[in-house]
């Protein structure tokens, strides 16, 4: 079944493998992925409170990282996103630099324009958007002061 405007991406890189590789590499193999951008996001497990790490497509809006809740619209969010609602506290990987982040939710008033930034980047949310009911978020990824070492 072929979805009008949906680009099938190429999954030979992904998972823990790709988490791995960008690791290893510093993003030098990782950080571009089908053509566009990727991060590494790293939350608390809001369960398990255990680091939790996934690879993601990301857009910028001034200083801050935008991410997509999408699950390529599933009608449940990823589970990345249910520890950001818990624990917005979490840390991303941008090729080899590392930054504390808070993590928010992009407000109704504001989505419109992020959610245009996003879809440049990877047309495919918007399909992903039509698989679902669920309003798929737009988090904002916004650097914070590191804290001071012990």
């Amino acid at each position: 079944m072929s979805e009008p405007g949906y680009r099938p991406p190429d999954i030979s890189l992904r998972g823990a493998e790709h988490i791995a590789r960008y690791r290893e590499t510093d993003g030098a193999v990782g950080y571009e992925w089908n053509g566009v951008p990727t991060l590494l996001l790293t939350t608390t497990g809001r369960r398990s409170g255990q680091p939790r790490t996934s690879a993601l497509i990301f857009g910028r809006d001034g200083d801050d990282y935008l991410v997509i809740a999408s699950k390529g619209g599933s009608p449940t969010a990823p589970l990345w996103y249910e520890n950001l609602t818990a624990q917005p506290a979490a840390e991303i990987q941008v090729r080899a630099q590392h930054l504390p982040v808070v993590a928010r939710t992009a407000s109704d008033e504001e989505k419109p324009r992020l959610w245009k930034i996003m879809t440049e980047v990877w047309p495919n949310y918007d399909v992903y958007q039509a698989r679902t009911e669920r309003p798929i978020p737009v988090v904002v990824l916004s650097p914070t002061p590191a804290a001071p070492a012990a």
